[in-house]
């Protein structure tokens, strides 16, 4: 597995123009997913995103997690994570999950957030989205489960 994490000031997914979620202070996830990841490798992810020191406290070190500052959480799935760029100029896919496993995956992932965030929000599986965020910092983190 994949995330890809962004501070973010604000963070919203829109589709045909709608926005379907929207967060303020927190944390942006793009979750890739791969064939050999499980309901444990989602757990795992979800809880060191849960524990990550990367906002700062109040003598701006990256000091304190998104709990500690009441921070929102947007996941969206982004099965280009995992594309492969190393043969030719077309990316391959091969890495990334079949839809129905990811999105099995992806559901449990939001779950298991929901009992660990004070706000969850979610982009639409499969949908053509447009995500727009204002990066804090800017800081990104690539935290790869393998």
């Amino acid at each position: 597995m994949k995330c890809l994490i962004q501070r973010v000031l604000s963070a919203s997914v829109s589709v045909d123009g709608e926005c379907k979620a929207s967060i303020s202070h927190g944390l942006l996830v793009f979750l890739g997913i791969t064939h050999t990841d499980s309901e444990q490798t989602v757990e795992k992810a979800a809880e060191k995103i849960r524990k990550l020191r990367i906002f700062e406290d109040e003598n701006g070190k990256t000091n304190r997690s998104i709990e500690d500052v009441c921070g929102e959480l947007l996941a969206v799935s982004q099965f280009t994570l995992y594309a492969d760029c190393r043969r030719g100029n077309r990316p391959g896919f091969e890495q990334a999950a079949a839809p129905n496993h990811a999105e099995r995956l992806y559901e449990h992932f939001l779950s298991v957030c929901e009992d660990r965030f004070a706000k969850v929000e979610r982009g639409i599986f499969g949908a053509d989205m447009k995500v727009s965020l204002i990066n804090d910092g800017p800081f990104t983190i690539l935290l790869e489960t393998e």
